[in-house]
């Protein structure tokens, strides 16, 4: 992993390009160490391809991603995560026969942890994210609200330089939002790492965002302030047409 606490992630002119679709056309953007980024934009606009330019699950068709001076353009996922870039996924994937302690082990592992090790990293993982009165629990048996949360402390055990979240508030009504808000706001700051997030709850993403990057059909329409975009009458076409004002917050 590289340990400089200087760094920012370059995601630079990134294009992806499908059979007969352009998913992402060059799009730009940076995330620093200990600030929170939203990547938003209506459905189809390219969020979670980008997630998976960044991450290694997809090659871009041109740009480049760079951890400081460090071009990690292409490079396979569980190198990437060497490097520092951990992420969840919309689909949760948890071991059900596992514990939920287990399962943050099983992540710390394949981070290059050996088990004892795994083991210490799990519970300050489970620790971050409120959730060690769940270690010894079936992940199975666990409400979807906590498997939102098991699977941020997977992604917090390998120590993530930068940390991306997609759509973490999906499916979880307005008080299970709320405590994803008070579990993620001072993650950046106790760990230092940077997050950039994906999700459609706009309550969620103007409370908890330092910065919003918007893409509408895989373009950057629109970076700022959470404020700044709320106002944007782009980004306020792009949502909801142009009879309203701005974004709810």
């Amino acid at each position: 992993m590289i340990q400089n606490n200087a760094l920012t992630l370059h995601v630079e002119e990134i294009t992806k390009d499908f059979v007969g679709l352009r998913a992402l056309e060059d799009v730009t953007l940076s995330l620093h160490r200990g600030e929170i980024l939203g990547l938003i934009g209506p459905n189809g606009s390219g969020k979670t391809t980008l997630i998976n330019v960044i991450t290694g699950f997809l090659k871009p068709t041109r740009g480049r991603v760079r951890v400081g001076d460090t071009d990690i353009t292409g490079w396979p996922p569980h190198r990437i995560a060497h490097v520092g870039l951990a992420r969840t996924f919309q689909t949760i994937k948890l071991f059900r026969g596992l514990t939920v302690l287990e399962n943050v082990e099983v992540a710390a592992v394949s981070a290059g942890l050996s088990r004892p090790q795994a083991r210490e990293r799990a519970l300050w993982a489970l620790e971050r994210v409120g959730a060690t009165h769940l270690a010894t629990i079936p992940a199975g048996a666990l409400p979807y609200g906590e498997e939102r949360r098991i699977e941020v402390a997977r992604a917090l055990a390998s120590r993530p330089i930068f940390l991306f979240l997609d759509e973490p508030a999906a499916g979880l009504n307005e008080q299970e939002s709320d405590t994803l808000l008070e579990m993620l706001t001072p993650l950046p700051r106790e760990t230092g790492c940077g997050m950039l997030i994906v999700d459609h709850d706009m309550r969620l993403i103007m409370r908890l965002c330092h910065r919003l990057h918007v893409l509408n059909y895989g373009r950057t329409i629109c970076e700022g302030t959470p404020n700044e975009v709320r106002h944007d009458k782009e980004v306020i076409a792009a949502y909801l047409g142009s009879g309203r004002r701005m974004l709810p917050c």
